[in-house]
């Protein structure tokens, strides 16, 4: 397998993107994507999307991108494992590049998420649950979420409140980059006096939807001269599809196995990341997130947030632009969002967001209640 790099960068803002059709967002992205690395074609195309043939009316991604752009005649599919579609594209990229299938890869994730009316899209982000066992019951996504935290708490004996850090610091970072949703500071009193989703989940556990893409090139490393961003640990893993077949539901397993082999990739431990962007699509994911990972010990997320180690520069800054809280939770193309973040870091061109120390980042997209969990880490090899 060869190394791979990755060269060029571009992303939307999130936002209401009313005047835009599902291509041309894709397209603003992937086009400052090249020009932020200068090539003049690709080889394959690689988009993450969850939800365009019920939100859009659109399938065949692949092709309706690569004809926008006019890049024709290459291969071009879609990917789709739920919220984590993004960064399977990503993961699809990097083994096309390594294998030597692929010299130059695209990968976009693009989702339209606000032309639909919201129960259209409820009952879209609900498609990522057992539609057996849960949807049919009544379970919509927020309550699904809702159940796990309840018992979150129950077994941890963490309170709401101690959640509130977490989208605190998230809403803090998120002020400084131009590509959020949201540029409004959080306090925890605003957190408390949130309204209520579903009981324990309230408006600032849960992350916003909305319209956008992000785009990344990859290339065999060893075609890159000067500074190197390089992609060296890829994996994934599943879990049971229905919350309640898992022997512990508040435990993510699948981001437990992807995380551990791509430090094995990798060559690193928990202790040698320098940043991480996690899935905080809810409060109680940033929590899981973090024990899974190793970063914390199992039941002590809360008081990783709560002790400041998760804010910019601390022991493990997290959702440095924002997170999918602040900066916005376009599902499809939340996972290259993060990768792009990470990107961003290592370059040194974060902005006001930038980390004092950024060497190695990881990102970790999950799909589901934690179902299908993705996991990547970046360095920078200058």
């Amino acid at each position: 397998m060869r190394a791979v790099a990755a060269i060029g960068i571009g992303q939307t803002k999130i936002e209401e993107q009313w005047d835009k059709s599902l291509k041309e967002i894709a397209g603003e992205a992937i086009f400052a994507a090249v020009q932020d690395c200068g090539i003049d074609h690709v080889d394959g195309v690689f988009v993450g999307n969850m939800m365009s043939a019920s939100a859009n009316k659109q399938q065949n991604l692949g092709t309706y991108i690569t004809d926008w752009i006019g890049a024709k005649h290459v291969s071009a599919v879609r990917l789709e494992s739920a919220c984590s579609s993004g960064s399977a594209a990503f993961r699809a990229g990097f083994l096309a590049v390594a294998s030597g299938e692929v010299e130059i890869a695209l990968v976009v994730g693009v989702e339209k998420m606000t032309d639909s009316p919201t129960a259209e899209i409820t009952s879209d982000l609900a498609t990522a649950a057992s539609a057996d066992w849960e949807v049919d019951q009544g379970l919509s996504f927020v309550a699904l979420n809702a159940l796990l935290m309840r018992r979150y708490m129950h077994e941890t004996g963490w309170q709401h409140k101690d959640f509130a850090p977490f989208s605190i610091n998230a809403h803090a970072n998120a002020m400084q980059n131009p590509f959020a949703r949201f540029h409004m500071e959080l306090t925890e009193q605003k957190y408390l006096e949130a309204g209520m989703i579903c009981d324990p989940i309230n408006l600032m556990d849960a992350s916003p939807i909305g319209d956008g893409a992000a785009a990344i090139i990859l290339v065999p490393a060893d075609k890159v001269s000067g500074r190197v961003i390089r992609v060296v640990g890829s994996a994934a893993a599943t879990d049971t599809i229905a919350a309640h077949d898992r022997k512990d539901p508040t435990w993510l397993s699948a981001a437990e196995r992807s995380s551990k082999k791509a430090y094995a990739q990798a060559g690193l431990s928990p202790q040698d990341i320098d940043f991480f962007e996690y899935h905080d699509a809810f409060t109680i994911m940033a929590a899981l997130s973090l024990e899974a990972c190793g970063f914390t010990e199992r039941g002590e997320g809360p008081r990783m947030a709560a002790e400041g180690e998760i804010r910019k520069n601390a022991r493990l800054p997290v959702a440095t632009m924002g997170g999918l809280k602040a900066r916005g939770h376009p599902v499809g193309a939340t996972g290259v969002y993060q990768i792009v973040e990470v990107i961003q870091q290592l370059r040194g061109t974060a902005g006001k967001n930038q980390l004092e120390k950024a060497r190695i980042g990881m990102a970790q997209n999950i799909g589901g209640s934690g179902s299908n969990i993705i996991t990547h880490i970046l360095r920078n090899n200058d």
